[in-house]
């Protein structure tokens, strides 16, 4: 039984290898075990799945990409209108849950992430025992596959809290071992700069697009250093790549998500066309940020007003008030006005371009928010038809505008003013506002908002600074609409509960989360 299972977990593997580019590639149907784990040529295809399983968590999924959005609803900084998303945002115990619905996004995650973590420490080990690899090849396939690992246990450390550190594959010998205890965060943040050390030194600055690379190390390692307030590694592995010559930021914030999004300031991009590695897989991701103007007499979806949309969530009026009005992230990076543009269709009294006006107040309310409030439009595809529901574009999950933002807040806690107000400047200049010369902890809070909403990195970073429970009573939704979290968030929430189906495999005494048992 034991060896079936193990077959089971190995062959997953097998759905993404090739040998044309590295992540171009077409899958080899036949594989074997002994190919996968003990030629060289099967350890690359087992890397590229490392991309393929990573790629997973931005692929549809149920309800709508709500595994995507997951995190990104749960925050200061949106109104979550329709849809499961917005069941989610309400921080409602019920469905912040390690049982029931609710459980099965957050089972998804955890799940995803330690698939991950097993089949990196795989390829660890074969690539350390294998004969006829040259020291560079051997070094370089381990540093990827640490980088996974280290990207994966992040995540999880980040929201689960209680979570274990797993470097053995899963083989027949250990399928059915239970973990005792959860790992403490001295031993999780080891872990993590190892990994991400091993990437610093064996990978490349730059390569294809999509890939792992040096500069993805050194930005990971600064973020987790600011969750252990290691200031200085962090400032220095952020400037290394401020300072690396490789990448930059781009000229105007317009530039930043158009094209294929593989542009100097993207360090790492989940690769999503047709003919990636194992196959493109395509989401919802841009229509859950999209409104519904196609609802409004005699207007219909169109390219220029950014497509279909399902209406489900937008920013909030707290995040649209942090930009002067002559920010340009503000038309960058949100749709902001609708047009009557269906000829055939205009009501009386409305010509063709005028501006669609729905009152924010009173019955209309509902389709002022559903219709024409401000959509994000950083996730919105210009290459399929307007009228079409399934994107194929390239997800930005690190850029360098967030590795300024971090040497920013590094050099605040080191007590460095100039230093600080020197690296978050770039982005203000860019967005055309006047720069800040006193860096503070609000600042970087609104700052980070303005530039970073909506890329998944908010909870988080509310969560790390203590000011997740301030930020959502204070600020979610609106202030008379889909307001719900800022009265039923609770402290206990910093943490997600790990899965009941998922803790019922641990150890009999593995700690749930507090809050949640």
């Amino acid at each position: 039984m034991r060896r079936i299972l193990i077959l089971t977990i190995v062959f997953s593997f097998v759905s993404i290898f090739g040998c044309k580019k590295y992540l171009d590639e077409k899958p080899i149907t036949n594989a074997s075990i002994d190919f996968l784990y003990n030629t060289p040529e099967g350890l690359d295809a087992a890397v590229v799945g490392l991309y393929d399983l990573n790629r997973r968590m931005y692929s549809i999924g149920p309800n709508e990409n709500s595994k995507t959005l997951y995190l990104m609803a749960l925050s200061d900084i949106v109104i979550a209108r329709a849809g499961f998303i917005s069941v989610i945002a309400k921080f409602d115990k019920t469905w912040i849950s390690p049982t029931g619905y609710g459980a099965v996004f957050l089972r998804i995650i955890w799940q995803t992430h330690y698939k991950v973590i097993d089949r990196a420490n795989a390829i660890i080990s074969s690539a350390e025992k294998m004969e006829g690899l040259s020291d560079e090849k051997r070094n370089h396939i381990i540093a990827e596959a640490k980088m996974f690992r280290a990207n994966s246990l992040f995540i999880l450390w980040r929201m689960f809290n209680n979570v274990f550190i797993k470097t053995e594959p899963t083989n027949p010998d250990n399928v059915f071992d239970r973990v005792e205890k959860p790992s403490t965060k001295e031993e999780i943040i080891a872990m993590l700069y190892q990994d991400l050390d091993a990437g610093i030194d064996y990978l490349e600055w730059k390569s294809e697009p999509g890939r792992m690379t040096k500069a993805v190390a050194h930005h990971l390692k600064a973020k987790v250093a600011l969750w252990n307030e290691d200031w200085q590694i962090a400032a220095d592995n952020a400037d290394a790549v401020i300072n690396s010559g490789f990448y930059r930021l781009m000229d105007s914030p317009s530039q930043v998500f158009s094209g294929d999004r593989n542009n100097d300031e993207s360090l790492f991009t989940i690769q999503l066309a047709e003919g990636a590695a194992g196959g493109g897989k395509p989401n919802f991701i841009g229509m859950n940020f999209q409104v519904a103007y196609n609802r409004v007499e005699g207007a219909k979806w169109s390219a220029d007003q950014g497509g279909r949309g399902f209406s489900f969530m937008y920013p909030n009026d707290y995040l649209l008030g942090l930009y002067e009005p002559e920010d340009k992230r503000l038309t960058s990076y949100y749709r902001l006005k609708y047009y009557y543009n269906d000829a055939e269709n205009l009501p009386p009294g409305v010509s063709l371009g005028d501006q669609i006006i729905i009152p924010k107040t009173g019955a209309s309310k509902s389709k002022y928010y559903e219709r024409i409030h401000p959509a994000c439009m950083k996730y919105y595809d210009d290459e399929i038809p307007p009228d079409a529901a399934l994107s194929y574009k390239n997800i930005i999950v690190y850029r360098l505008a967030e590795t300024h933002l971090v040497a920013a807040e590094a050099y605040m806690h080191l007590n460095k003013p100039s230093m600080a107000a020197s690296r978050i400047a770039p982005l203000q200049t860019r967005a055309g506002v006047e720069p800040i010369f006193s860096v503070s902890d609000i600042a970087i809070l609104k700052e980070r908002a303005r530039e970073l909403a909506f890329e998944g990195h908010r909870w988080y970073y509310l969560k790390r600074t203590g000011k997740l429970m301030y930020q959502v009573t204070h600020f979610s939704g609106d202030d008379d609409y889909k307001n719900d979290a800022r009265s039923n968030i609770r402290e206990y929430m910093i943490n997600f509960p790990i899965p009941q189906s998922e803790l019922d495999l641990l150890g009999p005494n593995y700690p749930q989360n507090d809050g949640y048992n």
